[in-house]
């Protein structure tokens, strides 16, 4: 049986192609029997438009969303360096990041703030929120096309350098971040990824690493906007927060801060410039439970919207790619 007699592909409306909205025409087929003739049309699906949305199948829940992410091919990813807090729920699906939901998580692709990142992420619905919650997307690659072309080749030319400051109460400690209490361990991985680290006097520790700006994707050749300077800048932080942090901090000890890669600041009107840019190409859709959206990484970007109620979205990631290993 072809797969276009059971389910229907469709753009997200008219003006949207982004994701295509794969549907059963009997509501209720369950996902993981379903696989016959998705792989093909999800994969030219993810390389064309950059994301999927599978929607009104049934998942047993956790372990078959774990099932259904693992049928892919590769292995699951573990959540390594990470930037923000998540809880492991099983075996490579973890919670989306554990922020307070009136915050708002800009659009990013996963892990672009180092050399090394997931080609694939999945996000499964098990709980669609009251209000809000959104997990907005953008295409990488409209948003590189519209980066003002001086900003785009400044950041080409110099890259990025992140400095991250863990723990102190203020972020993410680094024993969670390394998933070990043993320095050894983390230096031996720092070292290994090209990860400047230094461990300070008060045994916290802070890392350095140049990263790209862009990227060129390694199947489809197409250069995307691929970084988190607009995330890891002090101008991200709400001004009065801002404003606190250095009156006790040396910039340099900022939980995290992202400069061009030689070493320069960049300037706030810059990272205004990206993220007027971001909110153009912002594309919503409200979650439903049971929703899996899959994403190719490179290709396009994520977010989270503030939410009211309960809401839980979980998360795996597969097909590693290193940019170091391409050089």
């Amino acid at each position: 049986m072809q797969a276009d007699e059971w389910i229907i592909a469709a753009p997200l409306s008219e003006r949207q192609a982004l994701p295509v909205v794969v549907q059963p025409r009997v509501p209720g087929l369950a996902l993981t029997h379903a696989l016959a003739g998705l792989p093909a049309l999800i994969e030219t699906a993810l390389a064309t438009v950059g994301g999927v949305l599978l929607r009104d199948f049934t998942l047993d829940g956790v372990d078959g969303f774990q099932r259904f992410a693992a049928s892919w091919g590769a292995p699951l990813l573990p959540y390594e360096f990470g930037s923000t807090p998540r809880t492991q729920v099983v075996t490579g699906v973890y919670t989306s990041t554990e922020y307070p939901p009136h915050q708002t998580i800009p659009l990013h692709n996963e892990q672009a703030y180092t050399r090394e990142w997931p080609m694939k992420i999945w996000f499964y619905c098990a709980q669609a929120p009251l209000q809000g919650g959104q997990t907005p997307i953008a295409d990488s690659r409209r948003i590189y096309q519209k980066i003002p072309l001086p900003i785009r080749q400044r950041f080409d030319r110099h890259g990025l350098m992140y400095i991250r400051n863990y723990g102190n109460g203020l972020d993410v400690p680094w024993t969670q971040v390394f998933n070990t209490c043993d320095k050894t361990v983390v230096t031996g991985y720092c070292n290994r990824h090209g990860i400047a680290c230094e461990w300070k006097a008060d045994g916290e520790l802070r890392t350095r690493q140049v990263c790209q700006a862009t990227a060129r994707h390694p199947k489809t050749a197409e250069w995307v906007w691929f970084n988190q300077a607009h995330l890891f800048h002090v101008s991200n932080l709400n001004p009065e927060v801002r404003e606190t942090l250095l009156e006790f901090l040396a910039e340099a000890d900022l939980p995290r801060n992202v400069y061009y890669g030689d070493g320069t600041p960049i300037e706030d009107s810059v990272l205004d410039e990206i993220r007027a840019v971001l909110a153009e190409e912002t594309v919503l859709f409200p979650w439903q439970t049971g929703d899996v959206l899959m994403l190719d990484n490179m290709l396009t970007a994520h977010a989270r919207s503030p939410f009211t109620g309960p809401r839980k979205i979980v998360v795996a990631m597969a097909d590693a790619y290193s940019a170091t290993a391409q050089v």
